[in-house]
């Protein structure tokens, strides 16, 4: 039941991503509409891509991996919707939503309790990802700079919310 529930998530997260190549991203909030950049924390570093479907509708793609563990990899794509919360000031935006991602991960680092040595390879998580974060976007130059917070829950492997993909700063060019 969990894998049919991943699935359909997927495909419409799919769905999503390609309608957005057909739609123009008018009058966002975020006065831009694709951004492509770097996504970083003390643990993690990676890319970032966000692109305005319609408004102030957005959706996200990270792919990141651990700094000191090269093998681990993490993709996440994400639905977002942005507000200003600052009257006048469009270089300012709040945005909330959630999402989905999927992990490959040497086995050793999730799981060395009980790790057993024909355990050698790589293991594959999948859960859900929700995110809330502040962004700047500057007037006169190309540049949005973005820090959020970003709690998820593993189907399998590690549940915990809070671990070192919680949270990022973000710099993307704007076009």
């Amino acid at each position: 039941m969990k894998r049919a529930a991943l699935l359909l998530g997927l495909v419409a997260l799919l769905a999503v991503q390609a309608n957005a190549q057909r739609l123009r991203g008018g009058g966002s909030p975020a006065n831009y509409e694709t951004a492509l950049g770097a996504r970083v924390n003390p643990w993690l570093i990676g890319f970032t891509i966000k692109h305005f479907i319609k408004g102030p509708h957005a959706i996200e793609g990270i792919a990141h991996t651990n700094v000191d563990k090269r093998g681990n990899a993490t993709f996440t794509g994400l639905y977002e919707y942005h507000f200003n919360f600052i009257p006048d000031h469009r270089e300012w935006v709040m945005y909330g939503g959630g999402g989905a991602h999927v992990g490959f991960y040497d086995r050793r680092d999730w799981d060395r309790d009980r790790y057993i040595r024909d355990g050698d390879g790589t293991y594959v998580t999948a859960g859900l990802d929700g995110i809330f974060g502040v962004e700047y976007t500057f007037k006169n130059i190309p540049l949005n700079l973005s820090a959020d917070v970003k709690p998820y829950v593993n189907f399998t492997g590690g549940h915990n919310f809070f671990g070192e993909e919680i949270g990022g700063l973000s710099a993307r060019y704007t076009f």
